[in-house]
């Protein structure tokens, strides 16, 4: 049962089954990596590669004996008059379509029955290449058809009348200068293709010769189905908030990659993606009368004007990955007095976008531009050699922050916020005290990754030290501890998050002098932006705050939305 005034946000559109497709051999050149870790000489496993099953990919067998569907669009995301390009491969010999506008009532606005299908070949390394599949199904988006994300459902009948699903999707944006609302929403694709592993790889790991590896694919292809998982989930998948306190003397567990190998889904689901993140927070909008306007990372990358006109724009969830034209259209529509209500965290890599935006790159180390054009490798923001510190767009960098209630990272933390400054407008309504927490159990707000900034203590009061590109105008809300990544552990020898992979002054130097972090905080936060103003969750899971029914975290959303739509940020002198 939830609290009251939650809203079910593991509802989806239709009923699916089907398992995960079974290994085969993925010989790739990519970036340095190893499948073991060492820690104080003892080996370690790692929960993404090392557990059973873990092999498995989701790869066409085009076996015309097993049933299979997938499919992808050509693009991200469309205006409304164009027509989405759809390519499908099936060994069914048809198959049946259904389109809806995905959120509280999802709404069907298109279907054919009985397309004809294709078994289409995929290249070894469609991961990085793409799938080059042909005789796409033309859908015309219908001017009718309002913003928001459309859930494409792909189904399968096979011989004996079993029946198979996937899906793919796209975002319908506004047509340039027709905006119908004044809140924009930018969905989180950069992140959602850096996790993608459908086909093998993604930026964390790959299958070489039908092992899981952590070699990670420098190059990724937006031409490509979408892991399941990522963009449709059943009604009781685990969420990192359900995790439940670390039993003493117990070894670590993530029952999420548990569940996702078990039932053929992508161990990545809760990583990233639509399902996982914005759909959650969508559902809660909707209920509650806040009418948005659809973007995508990639259309801040390609149309830097898409925010014009809007007067609050929402990135919610996780959204670890940026280009640099996407943080200029950012920092361009708060410098102009746009404001930013920043629901997620972790904002930590620098990516590019290439092949007219089929390709996203990240290198994480070893970029060959950097010998070129240092500023535009793909490390991290806070980095030397980029040295364009992450906290200068939405206050916060995800390297002051990093891991909570992941593994052994702080694994009995009570997954919610200390309150500091009470009697700030973002607390408004909440009858807040200091040292207040909210988002706790069952919300768990602050389960899995978070951001934070070099700070310190004056009169029990948080302050940035600036040192590390914090702007001069933050002000630190709320903390809580966080970890960099999970120590060498004390029962088991299973890690997800070993604190040796995490970016380091010897694998990536920073601009500003700060030792390597150990621990960090999570914070949440308000800044000034040009004539702008910024809030920054620096979590990735407060949508699980308005899905469960946190008092708190609903009355802040509201707070921070109602006073953005009405352009009363501090930057525009209210």
């Amino acid at each position: 049962m939830q609290p009251a005034g939650a809203i079910a946000v593991g509802t989806a559109v239709g009923e699916h089954t089907a398992a995960g497709q079974p290994a085969s051999a993925d010989p790739v050149q990519v970036a340095e990596g190893d499948v073991e870790q060492m820690l104080e000489g003892e080996t370690i496993k790692h929960a993404w590669v090392d557990v059973a099953g873990a092999e498995r990919r989701e790869f066409p067998l085009n076996d015309p004996k097993i049933l299979e569907i997938a499919g992808y669009t050509e693009w991200l995301s469309y205006e409304p008059g164009e027509s989405v390009r759809l390519f499908v491969h099936t060994t069914a010999p048809t198959y049946d379509i259904e389109i809806f506008r995905d959120g509280l009532k999802p709404l069907k606005v298109w279907s054919q029955t009985g397309v004809r299908g294709v078994r289409q070949q995929t290249p070894e390394n469609a991961y990085a290449v793409g799938c080059g599949w042909g005789a796409p199904v033309e859908v015309p988006v219908d001017t009718a058809w309002p913003s928001g994300f459309y859930l494409v459902i792909l189904r399968a009948l096979g011989p004996t009348g079993a029946t198979i699903e996937r899906e793919a999707g796209f975002v319908v944006r506004p047509r340039k200068g027709e905006r119908k609302n004044r809140i924009a929403l930018v969905v989180t694709t950069a992140t959602a293709a850096a996790y993608n592993d459908w086909g093998g790889a993604n930026s964390y790991r790959s299958i070489v010769d039908g092992r899981s590896t952590l070699i990670h694919s420098p190059k990724l292809s937006l031409q490509r189905p979408w892991g399941r998982g990522f963009l449709r989930l059943p009604a009781g998948a685990p969420r990192h908030c359900d995790t439940p306190d670390l039993e003493p003397f117990a070894a670590p567990y993530y029952p999420y990659v548990d569940w996702a190998l078990a039932h053929g889904y992508s161990r990545h689901y809760p990583d990233a993606g639509w399902a996982y993140y914005e759909r959650p927070f969508v559902c809660w909008a909707e209920h509650n009368g806040y009418g948005l306007d659809y973007f995508t990372q990639h259309d801040l990358h390609f149309r830097p004007d898409c925010l014009d006109g809007y007067a609050c724009a929402i990135v919610t969830g996780h959204d670890e990955y940026w280009s640099w034209e996407m943080r200029d259209t950012i920092e361009d529509f708060t410098r102009k007095g746009g404001n930013v209500a920043r629901f997620g965290g972790n904002f930590i890599w620098q990516i590019r976008i290439e092949d007219g935006g089929r390709t996203q790159v990240c290198y994480k180390a070893h970029d060959p531009m950097s010998a070129t054009s240092p500023r535009r490798s793909t490390v991290p923001w806070d980095t030397k050699i980029v040295n364009r510190p992450g906290a200068t767009t939405f206050g916060l960098t995800g390297l002051g922050g990093i891991y909570v209630r992941t593994g052994a990272t702080t694994p009995r933390a009570p997954g919610g916020y200390t309150i500091y400054r009470p009697d700030h407008w973002v607390f408004d309504g909440t009858d807040a005290y200091y040292g207040d927490m909210f988002g706790a159990a069952p919300a768990r707000i602050l389960a899995f990754e978070v951001d934070g900034v070099d700070y310190t203590f004056r009169n029990g009061l948080p302050y940035p030290t600036h040192v590390d590109g914090a702007p001069e105008s933050l002000e630190i809300l709320a903390m809580a501890p966080a970890v960099r990544g999970e120590p060498r552990p004390r029962h088991g020898r299973m890690v997800m998050a070993p604190i040796t992979e995490m970016p380091s002054k010897e694998n990536w130097p920073m601009f500003y002098d700060i030792p390597n972090i150990e621990y960090g905080a999570a914070m949440m936060s308000v800044m000034i932006a040009g004539i702008g103003e910024v809030f920054n969750s620096g979590c990735c899971g407060w949508m699980e705050g308005l899905a469960r029914g946190d008092r708190v975290v609903t009355a802040i959303t509201r707070n921070v939305l109602d006073r953005f739509v009405q352009g009363r940020g501090r930057g525009n002198k209210e």
